[in-house]
């Protein structure tokens, strides 16, 4: 694998390097905190300096498997590019459609774990019940279920509902969240998901809300928090600590 990979990264560029680098360590990140569904949910970035291509775990693998040199890279009408590689077809229908709709965003996460498919199919949806809540319901969206495989529709209505926030709750099927970039994209799902996990957790019973004036001033203070662009530097950092720590080979 340390062979290809060298090979591979010889024929690229650095920039697209460290993006297949990062990527790849968001994979086995997610794998860490247990937010998998075996081969079925996918995280993709967009290639610096190439818009209209972007980099996606291969088909069959296991997030605690993704390499920097493993990931498929492809464009938006589903031709895989350089390297041959098996793709999810959902993965490619979901993630041209948001990268299509958002050019603002270089990164998207897709996962349907337990805890937010349960909040997925909930009527009222995720509520202003814990902190980790408030970090995302200024900027959220919801998508109605449909059946993405293929379908072209699907792919342009998913992309209409992105690009109405970065935090996106898929109907009845899971999450979604995109940023302009990968460490971004992470603490928006981070958040997304410890926010359902947190409410699936408290029950059926009365819950009690944040109310005004506190959430409009939480939902203010955590937007510009967002809008810094460096909000997310220190997770990521220490994330990616812990992988070296762990003797991770992502990088490969």
């Amino acid at each position: 694998m340390a062979v290809t990979s060298l090979r591979q990264k010889s024929k690229i560029s650095e920039a697209e390097w460290q993006t297949r680098c990062d990527l790849a360590a968001l994979y086995r990140i997610v794998d860490k905190l247990r937010m998998t569904d075996l081969i079925y949910t996918h995280l993709s970035a967009r290639v610096p300096d190439e818009p209209d291509h972007f980099l996606i775990n291969r088909y069959g693998e296991f997030f605690d498997e993704v390499t920097a040199s493993s990931l498929v890279k492809m464009d938006f009408d589903g031709n895989v590019i350089g390297e041959p590689g098996e793709f999810n077809e959902a993965g490619w229908t979901i993630h041209s459609g948001v990268l299509m709709a958002r050019p603002d965003a270089n990164c998207v996460m897709h996962l349907h774990t337990r805890a937010s498919v349960a909040v997925a199919a909930q009527a009222g949806g995720l509520r202003p019940i814990s902190q980790q809540s408030l970090l995302v319901l200024g900027n959220l969206a919801y998508h109605e279920y449909d059946v993405v495989v293929g379908n072209m529709d699907e792919r342009e209505h998913l992309g209409k509902d992105c690009a109405k926030a970065d935090c996106i709750i898929l109907r009845n099927h899971g999450l979604l969240t995109v940023g302009k970039t990968i460490r971004e994209t992470f603490k928006r799902m981070y958040f997304l998901e410890t926010a359902c996990q947190i409410q699936t957790a408290a029950g059926d019973g009365p819950l009690i809300e944040v109310g005004e004036p506190s959430y409009s001033a939480a939902i203010q203070r955590y937007e510009e928090k967002w809008a810094s662009g460096a909000y997310a530097d220190l997770e990521w950092e220490s994330m990616l600590r812990m992988l070296d720590r762990n003797g991770s080979d992502y990088r490969q």
